[in-house]
């Protein structure tokens, strides 16, 4: 596969009637090679990418257009993700297709969405609430007195934890940035860090999440890198990672990944989402 296969980057015909094969995978493991991980059964992480759709639409069996917001989860071993602009143009082709009713709509969805992404993917109609900006059981890093000077590639080498304390606390971040591997373009996330072990140097971390403003990675692939990263550098006996991503095109994408037997947070959305 090369940049030229994709949809995103490069000018499409709008969709005027359902259309499945809209849809284009990308396998996992060629952002996980990157990292040092090899099959899905290896992987050293549990976890999944959740998709807001908030320009969701169809027709009644009677032509009247319905509309909807919809969530979308996509399991972390399956073997591919979804490319972002493929899934918008596949949402779109539901604008002038009619269906009998919304189950119906629903179960399309989850049957394509499953099938290229190579694992079940649930699909409910609905968003999660916004969480609270002041839950003091999170400690932002953003306004640590920090000189940077380091925009990229990611540097694993500026995170460093204090083996002597022992913590369990969750710190994030609104300000990771990275660039779509293919058109360039910004993507904007708040990351959440929460894990159990040697505590974690807060300026490090920042400096270390800075580091990703020039690197070109999709979503997904920048999240695996910071657990890995941390993992590797920091050794939390439990780690959870996850970053909510502002939104493009109708569609935002909220991967986390955990080490196996971690609960799964309560869905949430950020304000900028």
């Amino acid at each position: 596969m090369t940049s030229s296969d994709l949809p995103l980057g490069r000018q499409v015909d709008y969709p005027h009637g359902y259309d499945a094969s809209l849809l284009f995978p990308i396998a996992r493991s060629l952002g996980r090679g990157e990292i040092g991980l090899g099959d899905a059964a290896a992987l050293p992480f549990a976890g999944h990418d959740r998709w807001h759709a908030y320009e969701l639409g169809w027709l009644d069996r009677l032509g009247k257009p319905r509309v909807a917001t919809a969530t979308l989860t996509v399991p972390a071993d399956s073997p591919n993700l979804v490319e972002s602009k493929s899934l918008k143009l596949y949402l779109n082709s539901f604008n002038a297709s009619r269906f009998d009713d919304d189950d119906a709509v629903r179960e399309r969805i989850a049957d394509d969405l499953s099938r290229v992404a190579g694992a079940p993917v649930a699909v409910a109609f609905g968003l999660p609430g916004f969480d609270r900006a002041d839950d003091a059981r999170v400690h932002c890093i953003d306004d640590l007195p920090v000189t940077i000077d380091h925009y990229g590639p990611p540097r694993a080498d500026f995170l460093q934890a204090d083996a002597t304390g022992i913590v369990e606390e969750t710190l994030s971040s609104a300000l990771l940035k990275s660039n779509c591997p293919v058109t360039g373009q910004p993507d904007w996330a708040r990351v959440l860090v929460a894990y159990r072990g040697p505590r974690i140097d807060r300026a490090g971390l920042l400096r270390y999440l800075v580091s990703f403003r020039d690197h070109c990675e999709f979503h997904e692939q920048c999240v695996e890198r910071i657990f890995i990263d941390l993992m590797q550098r920091v050794a939390p006996d439990q780690l959870s990672v996850e970053a909510r991503y502002t939104r493009r095109g109708g569609l935002d994408i909220n991967p986390w990944r955990a080490t196996p037997g971690t609960a799964a947070p309560a869905a949430g959305r950020d304000l900028r989402q």
